[in-house]
Protein backbone atom coordinates (compact mmCIF):
# COMPACT_ATOMS: atom_id res chain seq x y z
CA UNK A 1 0.00 0.00 0.00
CA UNK A 2 2.97 2.36 0.92
CA UNK A 3 4.42 1.63 -2.60
CA UNK A 4 1.06 2.40 -4.05
CA UNK A 5 0.75 5.53 -2.35
CA UNK A 6 4.00 6.85 -3.58
CA UNK A 7 2.96 5.87 -7.28
CA UNK A 8 -0.36 8.32 -6.72
CA UNK A 9 1.80 10.92 -5.59
CA UNK A 10 4.38 10.68 -8.65
CA UNK A 11 0.98 11.34 -10.80
CA UNK A 12 -0.38 14.10 -8.85
CA UNK A 13 3.15 15.49 -8.78
CA UNK A 14 2.97 15.04 -13.00
CA UNK A 15 -0.62 16.20 -13.18
CA UNK A 16 -0.04 19.12 -11.19
CA UNK A 17 3.42 20.64 -13.24
CA UNK A 18 2.63 19.48 -16.64
CA UNK A 19 2.46 23.38 -17.45
CA UNK A 20 5.88 24.20 -15.58
CA UNK A 21 8.27 23.37 -18.95
CA UNK A 22 9.90 25.88 -20.52
CA UNK A 23 11.90 26.29 -23.95
CA UNK A 24 15.96 26.93 -23.57
CA UNK A 25 16.20 29.91 -26.28
CA UNK A 26 19.75 28.09 -26.78
CA UNK A 27 18.43 24.46 -27.86
CA UNK A 28 15.58 24.86 -28.67
CA UNK A 29 14.42 22.28 -26.57
CA UNK A 30 11.77 21.47 -24.14
CA UNK A 31 13.41 21.07 -20.34
CA UNK A 32 11.86 21.34 -16.86
CA UNK A 33 11.63 24.95 -14.61
CA UNK A 34 13.40 24.87 -11.26
CA UNK A 35 9.78 25.35 -10.21
CA UNK A 36 8.62 21.86 -11.99
CA UNK A 37 11.92 20.08 -10.37
CA UNK A 38 11.01 21.61 -7.18
CA UNK A 39 7.26 20.34 -7.78
CA UNK A 40 8.40 16.95 -8.25
CA UNK A 41 10.52 16.95 -5.25
CA UNK A 42 8.44 18.32 -3.05
CA UNK A 43 5.10 15.73 -4.13
CA UNK A 44 7.82 12.66 -3.44
CA UNK A 45 8.06 14.52 0.01
CA UNK A 46 4.52 15.14 0.87
CA UNK A 47 3.57 12.00 -0.58
CA UNK A 48 5.78 9.90 1.57
CA UNK A 49 4.72 12.13 4.55
CA UNK A 50 1.40 11.62 3.95
CA UNK A 51 1.43 7.63 3.61
CA UNK A 52 3.53 7.61 7.00
CA UNK A 53 1.20 9.82 8.81
CA UNK A 54 -2.47 8.24 7.78
CA UNK A 55 -3.98 4.86 8.99
CA UNK A 56 -3.44 2.30 6.96
CA UNK A 57 -6.78 2.42 5.50
CA UNK A 58 -6.43 6.29 4.06
CA UNK A 59 -2.51 5.85 2.74
CA UNK A 60 -3.69 6.57 -0.61
CA UNK A 61 -5.82 9.26 -0.03
CA UNK A 62 -2.82 10.95 2.87
CA UNK A 63 -0.40 10.34 -0.19
CA UNK A 64 -2.44 12.39 -2.45
CA UNK A 65 -2.95 15.25 0.19
CA UNK A 66 0.83 14.91 0.60
CA UNK A 67 1.48 15.20 -2.67
CA UNK A 68 -0.38 18.06 -3.85
CA UNK A 69 0.63 20.48 -0.79
CA UNK A 70 4.21 19.53 -1.43
CA UNK A 71 3.96 20.04 -4.72
CA UNK A 72 2.61 23.59 -4.37
CA UNK A 73 5.26 24.29 -1.74
CA UNK A 74 8.33 22.85 -3.67
CA UNK A 75 6.83 24.42 -6.86
CA UNK A 76 6.13 28.10 -5.34
CA UNK A 77 9.62 28.10 -3.83
CA UNK A 78 11.18 27.26 -7.23
CA UNK A 79 9.10 29.75 -9.49
CA UNK A 80 10.18 32.26 -7.00
CA UNK A 81 13.99 31.85 -7.32
CA UNK A 82 13.18 31.33 -11.49
CA UNK A 83 11.78 34.75 -12.03
CA UNK A 84 14.08 36.76 -9.54
CA UNK A 85 17.11 34.79 -11.47
CA UNK A 86 15.55 35.99 -15.01
CA UNK A 87 15.45 39.47 -13.85
CA UNK A 88 19.02 39.42 -12.52
CA UNK A 89 20.18 37.80 -16.00
CA UNK A 90 18.44 40.74 -17.48
CA UNK A 91 19.60 43.41 -15.18
CA UNK A 92 23.38 42.01 -16.02
CA UNK A 93 24.03 41.50 -19.10
CA UNK A 94 27.52 42.97 -20.61
CA UNK A 95 28.35 43.24 -16.87
CA UNK A 96 31.07 40.96 -16.69
CA UNK A 97 29.35 39.06 -13.67
CA UNK A 98 27.98 36.00 -14.17
CA UNK A 99 24.61 34.17 -12.98
CA UNK A 100 24.38 30.69 -12.74
CA UNK A 101 22.08 28.43 -10.28
CA UNK A 102 22.86 25.63 -7.58
CA UNK A 103 19.18 24.33 -6.14
CA UNK A 104 17.22 27.39 -5.10
CA UNK A 105 20.47 29.27 -4.66
CA UNK A 106 21.35 32.07 -7.18
CA UNK A 107 25.20 32.65 -7.27
CA UNK A 108 26.27 36.07 -8.82
CA UNK A 109 29.95 35.96 -9.80
CA UNK A 110 32.01 39.32 -9.92
CA UNK A 111 35.55 38.51 -10.49
CA UNK A 112 37.74 41.62 -9.08
CA UNK A 113 38.31 43.41 -12.66
CA UNK A 114 34.78 44.24 -12.11
CA UNK A 115 34.52 45.39 -8.16
CA UNK A 116 38.01 46.21 -6.95
CA UNK A 117 41.63 47.23 -8.15
CA UNK A 118 44.73 45.11 -6.88
CA UNK A 119 45.21 45.27 -2.98
CA UNK A 120 41.80 47.44 -2.88
CA UNK A 121 38.68 47.61 -0.76
CA UNK A 122 37.12 50.75 -2.04
CA UNK A 123 33.98 49.45 -4.86
CA UNK A 124 34.81 50.65 -8.05
CA UNK A 125 31.70 52.57 -10.15
CA UNK A 126 31.40 49.28 -12.25
CA UNK A 127 31.28 47.62 -9.39
CA UNK A 128 28.29 50.46 -7.91
CA UNK A 129 26.40 49.93 -11.34
CA UNK A 130 26.09 45.86 -10.99
CA UNK A 131 25.33 46.30 -7.11
CA UNK A 132 22.23 49.09 -7.87
CA UNK A 133 20.98 46.88 -10.61
CA UNK A 134 21.26 43.69 -7.67
CA UNK A 135 19.38 45.78 -5.45
CA UNK A 136 16.71 46.32 -8.05
CA UNK A 137 15.55 43.20 -8.21
CA UNK A 138 16.67 42.18 -4.59
CA UNK A 139 14.29 44.87 -3.37
CA UNK A 140 11.58 43.33 -5.56
CA UNK A 141 11.97 39.94 -4.59
CA UNK A 142 12.28 40.55 -0.82
CA UNK A 143 12.01 37.30 0.46
CA UNK A 144 15.37 36.28 -0.43
CA UNK A 145 18.58 36.78 1.55
CA UNK A 146 22.11 37.71 0.10
CA UNK A 147 25.25 36.19 1.23
CA UNK A 148 28.33 37.95 0.36
CA UNK A 149 31.30 35.70 0.05
CA UNK A 150 34.79 37.44 -0.47
CA UNK A 151 37.66 35.17 -1.95
CA UNK A 152 41.28 36.48 -2.64
CA UNK A 153 44.53 34.49 -4.81
CA UNK A 154 47.02 33.33 -2.43
CA UNK A 155 49.48 35.84 -2.66
CA UNK A 156 50.97 37.53 0.42
CA UNK A 157 50.16 35.95 4.23
CA UNK A 158 46.80 34.12 4.94
CA UNK A 159 46.08 35.93 7.43
CA UNK A 160 46.07 39.13 5.32
CA UNK A 161 44.27 37.86 2.38
CA UNK A 162 41.40 36.48 4.72
CA UNK A 163 40.92 40.34 6.37
CA UNK A 164 41.52 41.48 2.95
CA UNK A 165 38.23 39.47 1.61
CA UNK A 166 36.20 40.20 5.35
CA UNK A 167 36.88 43.84 4.13
CA UNK A 168 36.18 43.53 0.42
CA UNK A 169 32.57 41.31 1.50
CA UNK A 170 31.52 43.70 3.66
CA UNK A 171 32.07 46.69 1.38
CA UNK A 172 29.72 45.08 -1.11
CA UNK A 173 27.12 44.32 1.86
CA UNK A 174 27.21 47.73 3.01
CA UNK A 175 26.69 49.45 -0.10
CA UNK A 176 23.88 47.05 -1.03
CA UNK A 177 21.93 48.04 2.34
CA UNK A 178 22.88 51.41 1.11
CA UNK A 179 20.65 50.79 -1.45
CA UNK A 180 17.86 50.43 1.16
CA UNK A 181 17.75 46.54 1.58
CA UNK A 182 17.80 45.64 4.93
CA UNK A 183 19.93 44.52 6.82
CA UNK A 184 18.84 41.29 8.27
CA UNK A 185 18.73 40.19 4.60
CA UNK A 186 21.95 40.91 3.60
CA UNK A 187 25.17 39.18 5.89
CA UNK A 188 28.79 39.37 4.50
CA UNK A 189 31.65 36.55 4.76
CA UNK A 190 35.72 36.54 3.82
CA UNK A 191 37.12 33.34 3.00
CA UNK A 192 40.43 34.90 1.91
CA UNK A 193 42.41 32.00 -0.15
CA UNK A 194 40.39 28.99 0.69
CA UNK A 195 38.26 28.51 -2.32
CA UNK A 196 39.84 28.70 -5.29
CA UNK A 197 38.39 28.05 -8.12
CA UNK A 198 41.62 28.47 -10.37
CA UNK A 199 44.78 27.23 -10.11
CA UNK A 200 46.74 30.21 -7.79
CA UNK A 201 50.23 28.63 -9.56
CA UNK A 202 49.36 31.40 -13.15
CA UNK A 203 48.56 35.18 -13.58
CA UNK A 204 45.08 33.96 -14.84
CA UNK A 205 44.17 31.60 -12.56
CA UNK A 206 44.98 34.16 -9.41
CA UNK A 207 42.75 36.55 -11.40
CA UNK A 208 40.39 34.25 -10.97
CA UNK A 209 40.24 33.18 -7.90
CA UNK A 210 39.87 37.20 -6.62
CA UNK A 211 36.19 37.43 -6.75
CA UNK A 212 33.08 38.87 -4.69
CA UNK A 213 30.15 36.51 -5.07
CA UNK A 214 26.40 36.86 -3.88
CA UNK A 215 24.66 33.93 -3.22
CA UNK A 216 20.72 34.50 -3.03
CA UNK A 217 18.68 32.05 -1.13
CA UNK A 218 15.16 32.06 -0.33
CA UNK A 219 14.97 33.35 3.26
CA UNK A 220 12.45 30.50 4.15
Amino acid sequence: MKHNGVVIGCLVATMLVSGCQTTNPYTNQSENTKATNGALIGALAGAAIGVISSSKSDRGKGALIGAASGAALGGGIGYYMDEQEVELRQQLQSTGVSVTRSGDDIILHMPNEVTFDVDQTVLSQSAKNVLDSVALVALKYDQTKLNVMGHTDSSGAAAYNLKLSERRASEVASYLMLRQLPASRVASFGVGEDRPISSNETKAGRAENRRVEIILSPLS
